[in-house]
């Protein structure tokens, strides 16, 4: 890599891969006062497609009960196509860890909502997540399971 090459960093595309939407007990769920119980599954991740170009994903499963019945199941993908190109390796984990991610959660909050609206629920606007943390961690995770693997060997040999 030659000194005079700058680092390059461009969004290429958001899409939905895949989403899914289930009221199982509707119409019945809307005759009931609405106070849900919701809970919100999130994990994140990205590949590697060639030299310069990176598929970062979000993925939330939205639960929603009522009067201990789901009232709504929500499932999206969310995704996104970047361009990344001369960025140091040291720069690059964070950034499909956490800048990404954080560029793709406004258009899966959106989504979300739409579909639990047009569901006939009242909108769902899903807290702001704070992809930074969660990157930082899952390092330390990651580093306090390579810490156990290393005293696991050294205790075995």
């Amino acid at each position: 890599m030659a000194d005079n090459q700058q680092p390059q960093f461009a969004l290429q595309r958001i899409y939905i891969k895949d989403a899914s939407f289930e009221a199982p007990n509707s119409p019945q769920a809307f005759t009931k006062e609405w106070k849900p119980e919701v809970k919100l599954d999130l994990n994140s991740g990205a590949r590697k497609l060639d030299d310069n170009h990176y598929e970062v994903f979000v993925k939330v499963t939205v639960t929603a009960t009522n009067a201990d019945e789901t009232a709504f199941l929500v499932e999206l993908v969310q995704a996104g196509l970047f361009t990344m190109a001369n960025i140091p390796e040291a720069q690059m984990k964070p950034m499909l860890g956490a800048m990404c991610p954080n560029i793709l959660f406004p258009y899966l909050r959106e989504s979300i909502d739409s579909m639990v609206v047009k569901g006939g629920f009242p909108a769902l606007m899903l807290a702001p997540i704070n992809f930074d943390a969660l990157y930082q961690q899952k390092l330390a995770q990651e580093a306090q399971q390579t810490a156990a693997a290393e005293t696991s060997e050294e205790t075995t040999h």
